[in-house]
């Protein structure tokens, strides 16, 4: 049986993501509960540069999407896709390293369905974000805090782990394809599912795929979307 699939989003990643596979890599093997019973699927948004080829020369299992569609479909196919007990979410530039692990694992031997990585908690970030993100970051936080009455505190740090049945059933119902995909999936597992939220490190690292302007507008009509679809939900 799967114990642990690794679902790693990669758009373009050909720079990074050989660097971060291999660790990856190098730490399932230093385990042995995870040795031989763990899947590491990077699941390719649509890439122009090489990082299918790259990923495939890894030896990891790869899905690619035909078209860039964004980070929430790219997460939401791998997860869906997954046959691990529990699932990982972690991010290509491994901004938060993968071995806090056990962190998250820890919080689902508590009895959690899903333990979000959190930067927010206690003071772990050791290389901050550029302000501008920072502040789009803090606005952002207001608006899913106010706006869809989410009381987690750092919803978009890139390292999630989920049990396989919230997973399966939380992205089964998800609709965002953008990065505001994890307010959705907080603002679902609402009720439903117990959530933990984990401090863990975290580095900003060069590269970000946000595009600010755009994707401020574009987070702002994802959070609406979000609001107005589930109150008209029966």
């Amino acid at each position: 049986m799967i114990a642990l699939t690794i679902v790693i989003p990669a758009f373009n990643e050909e720079r990074r993501l050989g660097a971060t596979l291999a660790r990856v890599q190098a730490y399932v093997a230093s385990h042995a509960e995870l040795a031989s019973r763990t899947v590491i699927l990077v699941v390719d948004d649509g890439s122009r540069d090489g990082t299918v080829a790259l990923a495939r020369a890894a030896a990891v299992e790869v899905l690619s999407l035909p078209v860039n569609r964004g980070k929430g479909a790219a997460v939401r196919a791998g997860v869906l896709a997954a046959s691990g007990a529990r699932i990982l979410v972690c991010d290509a530039d491994l901004a938060t390293p993968i071995e806090a692990f056990p962190l998250l694992a820890a919080a689902l031997d508590a009895g959690a369905d899903l333990a979000v990585g959190s930067r927010r908690i206690a003071p772990t970030i050791t290389i901050d974000q550029p302000w501008p993100r920072r502040w789009f970051g803090r606005g952002f936080r207001v608006l899913v805090r106010y706006g869809l009455g989410i009381t987690v505190r750092d919803t978009m740090c890139g390292f999630k782990l989920f049990t396989r049945a919230a997973a399966h059933d939380l992205f089964g119902d998800a609709r965002i394809e953008g990065f505001a995909f994890d307010a959705e999936i907080l603002y679902l597992a609402r009720g439903r599912y117990q959530v933990a939220e984990v401090p863990v490190a975290w580095r900003h690292v060069e590269g970000s795929r946000v595009t600010l302007g755009r994707d401020v507008m574009r987070a702002a009509r994802d959070l609406v979307s979000i609001r107005l679809r589930r109150s008209r939900a029966p």
